[in-house]
């Protein structure tokens, strides 16, 4: 009887909710279970606020990330640029170096050219003197044109001697602001390393103050990368300005190679209608033009029947340049056989000829002339 009334005591308990409950209130738990209630909604709006919490944390170190990633990428394009800023300081001072010896070679050649030019008219106004009672005429007209050759010449160099002081102190004053930019620029390098350190130090020290720090490390950085812009926007302006400076040098230099061709291309052509006009009073007819060939080019070249002329048209006629001629010579029988003849006629028409040159050529069987006559015999070669 009891264990059956045990068992449906248990039965009312498992099934009958509102039984339950008033077993629970008779004997003094239901107290405990509202206090229980209360716990589990206190406690789930605690896990509540501490989901909140989390997702807070995750969305800081989200932005860390994204931090991270921006100063990765700052320091990375810092390490680029001072690359291309210490490239570009190397192509500097190697073409100040290259243009420093084009200067200076081109400083000697013209003294040379100087020297051996004021020698030549001393020597030619010595013959004008010795030869003007037999030919005034010509020789008044030939005056006139070396007297207007002269004063193109020593105005020519007088200009270029201009133009190279004024280019070295251009370069010079460029040199200096180069120079200058660029330590300003190590300067600033080392100021911005130094803040980056100390604020990666801060950052590490004072976790708590993240937001604050990073906002302002940004302002700043923000600033100095401003700053940087401009100066490399200056540098860039700075290069252009010195490539206009020598691009104006090179239309100069320009200028000046082309008046040097153009009086060799009248030389040349002086040589050819000289040359066929002594050549017919020989009795050749030789018709005499320029050759040019891969690897060899001849100013004066003629062929009449077995006989071949090679020339060359120079201003001034010294040993080197004859031996670059003679080069030419050799080159042209050696790569080009056929253009010659059993007989051959080489010769050098030149307004002054050194005596150096002279004694080799004469050894050479090279014949050396010029406008009003020989300097050197005439002399057929056979091969």
């Amino acid at each position: 009887m009891l264990s059956e009334l045990k068992r449906e005591f248990l039965k009312l308990l498992g099934e009958d909710l509102e039984f339950r409950y008033a077993v629970i209130g008779f004997i003094g738990l239901d107290e405990i279970l509202k206090r229980l209630e209360k716990h589990d909604e206190k406690f789930n709006e605690l896990l509540g606020r501490l989901d909140r919490h989390e997702q807070l944390f995750i969305e800081i170190f989200k932005r860390l990330d994204r931090h991270e990633e921006i100063f990765t990428d700052i320091l990375r394009r810092l390490d680029r640029n001072e690359a291309e800023l210490v490239k570009l300081r190397e192509d500097m001072i190697e073409g100040f170096r290259r243009h420093e010896e084009i200067l200076a070679m081109h400083t000697q050649e013209i003294t040379k050219l100087r020297e051996d030019m004021t020698a030549g008219f001393r020597r030619h106004d010595e013959e004008i003197v010795k030869l003007r009672e037999d030919m005034v005429e010509g020789f008044k007209r030939h005056d006139e044109e070396l007297t207007k050759l002269r004063q193109d010449m020593v105005e020519g160099f007088k200009r270029h001697d201009e133009i190279l002081m004024m280019h070295a102190q251009e370069i010079a004053r460029l040199r200096e602001d180069m120079m200058e930019g660029f330590r300003r620029y190590d300067e600033e390098l080392a100021r911005i390393r130094s803040d980056m350190l100390g604020g990666f130090k801060r950052h590490d020290e004072e976790i708590a103050k993240l937001r604050q720090d990073m906002i302002e490390g940004f302002k700043r950085h923000d600033e100095i990368l401003a700053m940087h812009a401009r100066e490399i926007a200056e540098l860039r302006h700075d290069f252009r300005d010195m490539l206009s400076v020598v691009k104006r040098m090179e239309v100069r230099l320009s200028r000046v190679e082309r008046t040097l061709e153009k009086v060799t291309l009248d030389i040349e052509e002086e040589a050819r209608e000289v040359l066929r006009s002594r050549l017919k009073e020989m009795g050749y007819e030789v018709d005499l033009d320029l050759l040019r060939l891969p690897m060899v080019e001849i100013d004066i070249y003629g062929v009449s029947r077995d006989l071949c002329v090679i020339g060359e048209a120079t201003i001034r006629l010294g040993v080197r340049s004859l031996d670059r001629f003679i080069g030419k010579v050799e080159m042209l029988e050696k790569l080009y056989p056929d253009k010659l003849k059993p007989k051959k006629v080489i010769l050098v028409y030149t307004c002054l000829a050194t005596d150096e040159a002279v004694r080799k050529a004469r050894e050479k069987g090279i014949w050396i002339l010029k406008a009003l006559g020989d300097i050197t015999p005439f002399t057929i070669l056979e091969s």
